[in-house]
Parts: C-alpha cells; structure tokens; sequence
C-alpha cells in the first residue's frame, strides 16, 4: 500500500534495501514521524545467504523494535560449543548488557516479518523496485530514479538510506569504494533436515579442513532453527595478499559429510554462496543527505560474519542523525568509528592473523584443549558474538578496548570508512 500524501514523488526518508538494517530504519524512521518509501529488488518472502545465528546482541535490538519475543518464542539458544584440534569447549551467553538469550531465524522469515512490521508502522512499501539512478544538487542527493512495476519513478527524498547489502550496487553509485586489502570473507551455506534441530545451542567447527586435509582460515558451523532443519554452512578467510584458494561450496559438501552421522543431516539443500566486506573497509558512506547502512557499510564482525546486530544498530543510530540542516558528510563516519573503530580494527587484525596457514594449526590445540581452553575460548567466544558493550567493566571488556585503542595508533593508514570530502 502506499501511504506517501500529497506529491508521490516527494518523501521525507527514502530506504533502499529492505533487509534487517533497511527494515529497521523503517520503523524507527516511521515511529519517529518521518514519512517512508522502503524498496527493495526483490518481492518479499525472499531468501539471502546467511548464517541465521541471531546473537543476544540481535536479540536485545529487536526488543528496542518490539520484536523480541516473536523471533524468539519458538526457538531460542543458550550460547555455543566450540570444537576442533582435539578438543571442545561450551561457551554460554554471558551475563551483561545484552541478556543471555540467542535465537535462530531463516532469512526468508525473519527478513519478511522485520519488512511487515515496517509497514505495519507507517512506511510504504515498494517490492520489486529497483534504485536505478541519482541526481545530486551541489552536495545533496535530489532525486533518485526507481524502476517499479516495469515504470521509472523519481523520488525526491530529504534523506537517503542505502542499505542494499554487501555488494551495495546502489551504493557504488554515490561513491561507495570497498577495500579488498583488508580482510574479507567468503562463505557457503544449506539448510538440512536433522532431528537435532531444538538442540539448544550454535556448534562451530574452527578447525575447518578441506577434502585434501589443510586447514582453512575459518569455520564450519551449525545453527539449530527449531523447525526440523539446521543452518550449515562453511567460511573462509581472504585478503588480496593471502586469497583463501577454496571453494566454498565444495568446502560446504564436505563439512556436511563430515557431520552427517552426528546430526542425521538430510541431503544440503538451497545452498548459497556470498562475499562480504567486512569491519569497516570500505570508504564514502555518507554525503550531505544520505548515509550508508548495515552490510551496505561493511558492519560485519570479521571474526565470525555476523552484521544483523549492526545492521539494526546502525539503523537506529543514523535515523536519530536525521535533523533539518544537519550536514552527515562527517557526521556518519565519525560516528562509526566512534562507536566500532577500535573493536573492528582489532578484530580485522586479528582475523588477518587467520589467513597465515601456519597459525590456526599452532595456536588451536591451545585454545581448545584443557585448562587454557576452558578459561579463554568462553572470552574468545563472547567476542565473537558482539558481546562487549561499552558499560563493561571486566577485566575481558578492558582488555578489548586497551587492545582496540593499542590497534587503533598502530595501524592508522587503514581504511575505516574514509571519506573524500
């Protein structure tokens, strides 16, 4: 339905992407009094590549849209179980700032029910719309050409949100530049029947092999769903300099075999692959009026893929930012860093470390094995899950953010979301 009053072509937010991040804008942006045109390419229910794994994190953003409990409900999880080299270790959710409660959702639900509930509270939406084209006048975007219903449109927004994906194609078109020398990831995934699917917690495998028997810079995992099938799915690694020389679809196969008589796993079915840029190395995501969001801005923890966390949150961050006359050129990307600077780069850092083959198969046998195990995989693991707010005050919490601001001084030519203005 479009709800847009008086000029169709004139809008207070305009949202392209329709995923976690553009969704969530949309509420926000609709709850706080702006007038929303959330697009997206693709007709809803629809399906992206994914983990599934919705971390407390994500859950404690949903509960600000007042979605937690519908996600949650059904199925949720209490933490992970890390194994590889020899050993294995149970890492709860820890107790803090965002609760001890996980869940898992597929995309094509989860997506579905965020974009619903966006226009539930105000915004219209327009499926199978495609942002084609952008005017700008002086630093400004003006106008945005739209292909919907097989008609161009132009919208003229006073704000723009791009939250297309990782590939962010609209994105490239105001300027956005994605930084290949920086650590990336390259990732495949299933789903698969198993009637392990209630088991109540996320399993990953970080000594991840492939068919000849090295070792691969990243992870298997298995994300239970609680309808009867688990996410499982395979990632690796990269950097231009140190390219993770796999296929991860293959890689994919043979983690499921590997897997198939603990879990019962039926048959890989829907298996998808994606690339993503991720922990900030990308540059230009904001101009006058307009701000890059979620995967768009490369919001992806590089130590385990996840971004649906950071895609609400920078949601919300960027629609509390919409203020007549205020100039977002600087504004965005100072916020960014403000706010993940130090963590992504030490966690790009430390993924980096990932893509030497010689280091996991050192320093793994360390981690998961015995008393060392025990006492650093559970600090290792609420890392990985996006569990360090900044009210945190334990010794773990101090030693991120010594660690991040330590990485910080070091590595000061690196790219996190620069900006040519």
């Amino acid at each position: 339905m479009d709800r847009m009053s008086g000029n169709p072509g004139l809008v207070d937010v305009l949202i392209v992407g329709a995923g976690p991040a553009g969704s969530a804008a949309a509420i926000h942006a609709a709850e706080a009094g702006h007038e929303v045109l959330l697009l997206d390419a693709a007709v809803f229910p629809r399906d992206k590549t994914c983990g599934d794994g919705l971390t407390p994190r994500a859950i404690h953003q949903l509960g600000r849209l007042g979605l937690a409990e519908a996600v949650t409900s059904s199925y949720h999880n209490r933490g992970l179980k890390l194994h590889g080299f020899g050993g294995s270790v149970t890492a709860p959710w820890p107790e803090g700032h965002y609760g001890t409660l996980g869940s898992a959702m597929p995309r094509t639900e989860f997506d579905h029910l965020l974009v619903r509930t966006a226009v539930e509270r105000g915004a219209t939406l327009w499926e199978g719309a495609t942002a084609t084209g952008v005017e700008f006048a002086g630093p400004r975007v003006d106008a945005v050409t739209v292909r919907h219903g097989g008609v161009e449109k132009q919208v003229r927004p006073r704000w723009l949100l791009v939250a297309d994906g990782v590939r962010s194609t609209f994105g490239k078109l105001l300027g956005r530049q994605w930084h290949r020398g920086e650590v990336y990831g390259i990732a495949a995934r299933s789903y698969c029947a198993s009637p392990m699917s209630d088991e109540p917690w996320i399993h990953s495998h970080v000594e991840l092999r492939d068919a000849e028997g090295t070792v691969q810079p990243g992870y298997g995992w298995i994300f239970p769903l609680g309808d009867g099938r688990v996410n499982l799915g395979a990632g690796a690694l990269s950097t231009d300099a140190r390219p993770a020389k796999v296929n991860t679809k293959k890689l994919l196969s043979h983690y499921a075999t590997q897997r198939r008589e603990e879990w019962q796993l039926g048959p890989e079915q829907d298996v998808a692959s994606a690339l993503l840029p991720m922990g900030g190395a990308v540059s230009d995501v904001a101009g006058a009026n307009w701000m890059l969001i979620g995967d768009s801005a490369a919001l992806v923890n590089p130590l385990n893929g996840e971004g649906i966390d950071y895609g609400m949150e920078s949601a919300e961050m960027a629609v509390e930012l919409l203020r007549p006359g205020r100039d977002l050129t600087l504004v965005w990307p100072h916020l960014l860093r403000e706010t993940y600077g130090e963590a992504f780069l030490l966690a790009r850092t430390a993924a980096r470390l990932l893509t030497y083959p010689q280091f996991l198969p050192a320093v793994g046998p360390l981690g998961l094995r015995g008393p060392v195990g025990a006492m650093v995989m559970p600090a290792a693991a609420r890392l990985m899950g996006n569990l360090v707010a900044d009210d945190d005050r334990d010794l773990i919490a101090r030693a991120w953010r010594l660690a991040g601001a330590a990485v910080s001084r070091v590595r000061r030519d690196t790219p996190l979301w620069a900006t040519t203005a």
